[in-house]
């Protein structure tokens, strides 16, 4: 890995951006684990947080892995550890964070605004709460592609069981709801020229149907201590940049049932200023979401100590 001194430090807005469930995969953050000293500390610390995680970031196997209340911890855990090595190999720290739903946690970690023993119990309960609230078969989600937002919209008209859940790029939208209110409005949406990939996916995420898991995580959320943001967060269902520690509990209960305005809130970091956008963690979702929504934007991804190097040359 290069030498700290050997990074000469530009002064360039940053933008720390945290993926969400669906990233994970066995043996992410591993290379980190055995050849990172600050990575490694804070993996140990998430393996004595929760037991068993260890085994299935490093050994899997992936059906276990994929379950949601394994993975949400998880990718929390290979997250901040992507993000401990760059602090630890840059010494800089990001102007602003913003993360992908679950993401959304560990970009307030890394803001300090949440400890990061509470972020695991809570997206550990998260995870259990949002697959007890729909029995399995009963919910369902599709990317649309090909059609605008107001198409989507005026299409779910009228409709019940489907909803909007995730608006990732100018061309993908993702809706959510029940089986059969998701399977009419794909129909309506296919009449009017979109393109629908259904989700393989648990439950109906990001739906009214989450307002079970919603109401038992507040209950969570109003006993977990929060702290003084060390930068903004922009939050998913505002889109706006946050440092007011007191509003957390209700943003993140919101955010359940509430839609992930991902693409707004890129668009507002990149109002704020950022100019380079790092994703922290497995695999290159939230990069490729970023190249769609600002195609000229500066990306990296930090996911293991090749990735870093990397990164690190640029600012040689």
């Amino acid at each position: 890995m290069l030498k700290l001194e050997a990074v000469k430090l530009i002064n360039m807005k940053i933008a720390a951006l945290f993926p969400g469930q669906g990233s994970q995969t066995v043996g992410m953050t591993k290379d980190f684990f055995e050849h990172n000293d600050s990575a490694r500390a804070l993996l140990e610390r998430a393996f004595q947080v929760l037991p068993g995680l260890e085994t299935l970031i490093f050994e899997g196997p992936e059906e276990a892995l994929k379950l949601t209340e394994n993975a949400q911890p998880a990718l929390v855990a290979a997250s901040m550890a992507c993000y401990r090595a760059w602090r630890a190999a840059t010494g800089l720290t990001p102007d602003f964070a913003a993360g992908h739903s679950l993401g959304e946690f560990s970009a307030l970690v890394a803001a300090r605004a949440l400890e990061f023993d509470d972020a695991l119990r809570l997206v550990r309960a998260r995870g259990r709460y949002m697959q007890a609230a729909v029995p399995v078969g009963e919910g369902a989600m599709a990317a649309v592609m090909k059609v605008g937002l107001d198409v989507i919209q005026e299409a779910l008209l009228g409709l019940e069981g489907a909803e909007i859940a995730n608006l990732n790029t100018p061309e993908q939208t993702v809706i959510s709801g029940s089986v059969a209110g998701i399977a009419a409005a794909s129909e309506a949406l296919k009449a009017k020229g979109a393109r629908l990939i259904p989700l393989q996916v648990s439950a109906p995420f990001h739906s009214s149907l989450m307002q079970p898991a919603r109401e038992r995580l507040e209950k969570d959320l109003a006993i977990t201590e929060f702290h003084d943001f060390y930068f903004p967060v922009v939050a998913n269902v505002t889109a706006q940049a946050n440092t007011n520690s007191s509003v957390l509990p209700d943003l993140l209960s919101k955010q359940v049932t509430g839609s992930v305005r991902w693409v707004e809130s890129v668009q507002k970091l990149h109002s704020l200023g950022a100019e380079e956008f790092i994703e922290f963690g497995p695999g290159t979702v939230l990069t490729g979401m970023i190249k769609r929504i600002l195609p000229e934007a500066k990306t990296f991804n930090i996911s293991s100590p090749e990735s870093l190097d990397a990164y690190l040359k640029t600012r040689i």
